[in-house]
């Protein structure tokens, strides 16, 4: 067995290592997290220094196993996990595993970290081994700390005064009050009208337009024409005063320099991987992953293509500058290099996280060379990442902008002017590489090259027309993923390895959607973030939440101890969350809204947010005994529907008319959607089918396929519960409880009874949704009560009740063993 145990968080990037350590090593994956708080409350003790009450998790045992194997027998032990909070507070999982089973004692552990993987820097960590660092085993505790406080304290408040099931995050809430207040500002925004004058003129090198920017003898402002009774009395008396030209009144030239980007942080990768790929942040980080942990690369097997993806450093080792320069002077000649290398300044205060940018770990290897052994995705990616790196070390861009103003003398109302503008590039630079991309365009990027014709003083251009333009104010865009990692980089909220979760659990929890690659929050979402900004004002605010950001970082760097910590934000926490859970109304956290009065009834409309979520309701349940109720149609926000629109929900459910044997046929919306009735028979409508104006015809043929797929389904019927059916994956025999497959070379159509009682008798039990052995996949309805009874049981066994339940159980569990063997003689 090999004396020395390295481990790793994931198996791809244990395969690339092993090979370059050589048979005394033995390298294992921890497969990330090893332990975690026992997801309970009292997880965390707020009574005694917030000690924390861990366990192994689950799905990770076996590896946890696997791990203590080899440690019994190595002599020493390198924790590897990555190099950030996280990783560090993996290896210390470990270690303290070791020691509760007593593998550490004897032990050499070693603590060793790398950016990149490749065999100088792998066989570098490993010769220079360092501690745990227990700050930054410190700051990650306190950061779960505090995430499990909120989440078990918060959510239960959530769950009474909102809507059950929901939950409160730490980081999440104050990125989801972002995506609301965005979307509030877009609905109180007003459009107002404006003009732009734009003169084309004729010219012999190219034709081109210069805009107005004075009239009336002083500077044209967006907003000085708002009508088109203006714009056109403006555009008549500009045409009049040109008679058929321009003169050029001056031209002007300037040179500037402009500089690449630096190279990518986790932030700036996310972004740009959005912007030119169209990949989200998870798509993002999980590409990223894979070709740091290694790629197999043909002969020279797996090797790890970008150095650490979870980094907010601008920062590049010599070695690697080194690299880039010869690999600039090589491919792009001498003039495309600076004289001195690029060097960009880290932001982030946090130095221990900040060790190295996002970079290939060689630039020879070129995204040529290495597409072959890539999927499309990591291809793409890889090219962003190595075009980046090598433009940022590149020459900056000349370009060259050329301005032309134009006078217009004798206006009615004062002197006017126009001005033409072009930029050229002189010298492309690292823009030979590598452009960076931008969320808005501006006007200076609508005049990047566009190229003017030469012009003189005084010269005379021919005037082909002037035009006059309408527009409308826009409201401010929806964030985007790139847009939204941007902000809670500049408020500081989370770090480079919290952008892809935060953005992730608010999509999973429903708080926020994606339309068209924009967030757009649902009325689940505003009720959220309306009820924690009004009552939890503190714990969503942008500040707050960056300041105890610091604060982690701090305990990261050891300037502040994370005990002190806890307790400031925990005791006026706890306070707060008493208070509301006993003054908040309920109806006003949900946002509930008045919109009007019924005219058939009398009664008041009002939208609220329920069970199954939003839905509209007429009448008072204090005052009327009977109310209506109707959901809101997909699309429909409770805080901009209308009166009217509220009062078509209620048109439903809609009679069609009759079949012709007199089955009266509807159309409703019920808990799964839209759907026809006929009779006693319910049918699902498709996307394309609108519950509202659908007609009889339509929703006959759409009973009729449903009818003809139960027909289908059933092959044979046995008449005592057997049955031999159509499914999903094709024809199968049940009883009901057990599901059984057909041989191949049996005919369904052919089964007789007792072959099909013979393969159901020989068919595996599989474990239905709540663990319990059942027969066809599903847990029937009796192994539910079995498996709830049971918990009941279970937790009462430490009461005083628990002599007087047992009999029940003991009979309980006669009956289900009676069962048991019943089924087990019908199967023989």
């Amino acid at each position: 067995m090999a004396k020395n145990l390295l481990i790793v968080e994931s198996p791809a990037k244990a395969k690339t290592i092993n090979k370059y350590l050589g048979k005394d090593f033995q390298v294992l994956a921890s497969y990330g997290h090893v332990r975690d708080l026992k997801p309970k409350e009292g997880a965390v003790d707020t009574e005694h220094n917030f000690a924390m009450k861990y366990e192994v998790i689950e799905r990770n045992e076996k590896h946890v196993d696997a791990i203590a194997k080899a440690a019994k027998v190595a002599d020493d032990i390198y924790l590897a996990t990555d190099l950030d909070r996280e990783g560090e507070a993996i290896s210390w999982h470990i270690s303290e595993i070791l020691k509760e089973r007593g593998l550490a004692e004897g032990k050499n552990l070693h603590r060793v970290v790398f950016s990149e993987i490749t065999p100088r820097a792998i066989k570098a960590a490993v010769a220079t081994p360092r501690k745990l660092s227990h700050d930054l085993v410190d700051a990650q505790q306190a950061r779960r700390a505090l995430d499990y406080l909120v989440g078990f304290n918060l959510s239960p408040v959530l769950w009474r005064k909102v809507q059950r099931g929901l939950s409160a995050g730490r980081v999440q809430s104050p990125a989801l009050r972002m995506i609301v207040e965005r979307e509030e500002e877009i609905e109180a925004f007003v459009a107002r009208e404006y003009w732009t004058v734009e003169a084309q003129l004729k010219h012999a090198d190219g034709d081109f337009g210069a805009r107005l920017t004075k009239l009336n003898g002083k500077k044209f402002e967006q907003f000085d024409l708002t009508n088109e009774v203006d714009a056109m009395a403006a555009r008549a008396a500009l045409k009049e005063a040109a008679r058929g030209h321009l003169t050029v009144s001056e031209v002007g030239s300037k040179e500037r320099k402009r500089r690449p980007a630096p190279p990518f942080t986790t932030s700036t990768l996310q972004q740009e991987a959005a912007r030119k790929l169209g990949f989200g942040t998870t798509r993002t980080m999980k590409i990223a992953q894979g070709l740091y942990e290694g790629v197999g690369l043909g002969s020279e097997g797996n090797v790890g293509l970008i150095t650490y993806m979870r980094t907010d450093s601008t920062a590049l080792s010599e070695e690697a500058v080194g690299e880039l320069r010869q690999l600039i002077t090589r491919d792009y000649g001498n003039k495309a290099l600076p004289d001195q290398p690029q060097v960009y300044r880290t932001k982030s205060k946090n130095a221990q996280e900040a060790h190295e940018a996002i970079r290939p770990t060689s630039a020879m290897r070129t995204p040529r060379e290495v597409a072959a052994f890539l999927t499309d995705d990591q291809r793409k990616l890889y090219e962003l990442i190595w075009k980046r790196t090598v433009a940022c070390q590149m020459i900056h861009a000349t370009m060259n902008t050329v301005s032309a103003d134009f006078d217009v003398k004798h206006v009615k109302g004062g002197d006017a002017a126009f001005r033409a503008t072009g930029t050229t590039v002189i010298d492309p630079g690292f823009l030979a590489v590598y452009e960076e991309g931008r969320d808005q365009k501006s006007a200076e990027d609508d005049d990047e090259g566009r190229r003017l014709p030469k012009l003189q003083k005084g010269e005379q251009i021919p005037l082909q027309d002037i035009l006059a333009e309408q527009h409308f104010t826009e409201p401010p865009p929806r964030y985007s993923e790139a847009s939204l990692v941007k902000a809670l980089e500049e408020y500081g909220i989370g770090r480079p390895s919290t952008y892809a979760s935060i953005i992730q659990v608010l999509q999973n929890r429903e708080y926020v959607l994606l339309d068209n690659r924009r967030f757009r929050p649902t009325d689940v979402g505003r009720a959220v973030s309306k009820f924690l900004t009004q009552h939890f004002t503190q714990y969503v605010d942008y500040d707050f939440t960056a300041r105890l950001e610091d604060e982690l970082d701090a305990v990261s760097r050891g300037e502040e101890a994370w005990v002190p910590l806890m307790r400031r934000f925990w005791e006026p926490f706890k306070q707060q969350v008493e208070e509301k859970t006993e003054s908040v109304d309920r109806s006003e956290a949900t946002g509930a809204r008045e919109l009007g009065t019924d005219p058939k009834s009398g009664k008041p409309v009002s939208v609220r947010l329920g069970r199954y979520g939003p839905y509209a309701q007429i009448g008072d349940k204090d005052t009327d005994e009977k109310l209506q109720f109707a959901s809101l149609r997909p699309g429909q926000s409770m805080h901009t529907i209308t009166l009217d629109e509220s009062l078509e929900l209620f048109k439903l459910p809609r009679k069609l008319g009759q079949t012709e044997t007199g089955d009266e046929v509807s159309v409703g919306i019920g808990r799964f959607g839209p759907f026809v009735k006929q009779g006693s028979t319910y049918a699902s409508l498709k996307a394309e089918d609108d519950p509202y104006t659908i007609e009889l015809p339509r929703a006959l043929q759409i009973v009729q396929e449903k009818l003809e797929l139960i027909a289908n389904r059933i092959i044979q019927d046995f008449g005592n519960g057997v049955q031999v059916l159509n499914g999903r994956f094709g024809p199968y025999i049940t009883d009901g409880e057990k599901n059984a497959r057909i041989p191949k070379d049996q005919e369904p159509k052919e089964l007789t009874e007792t072959q099909c009682l013979e393969l159901l008798a020989a068919a595996p039990v599989k474990k239905g949704r709540f663990g319990k052995k059942t027969a066809g996949g599903k847990a029937a309805p009796a192994a539910k009560k079995a498996a709830a009874k049971k918990t009941v049981t279970k937790k009462a066994a430490t009461k005083k009740t628990a002599a007087k339940k047992a009999p029940a159980k003991k009979t309980a569990a006669k009956k289900a063993s009676a069962k048991k063997a019943a089924t087990k003689k019908a199967g023989a």
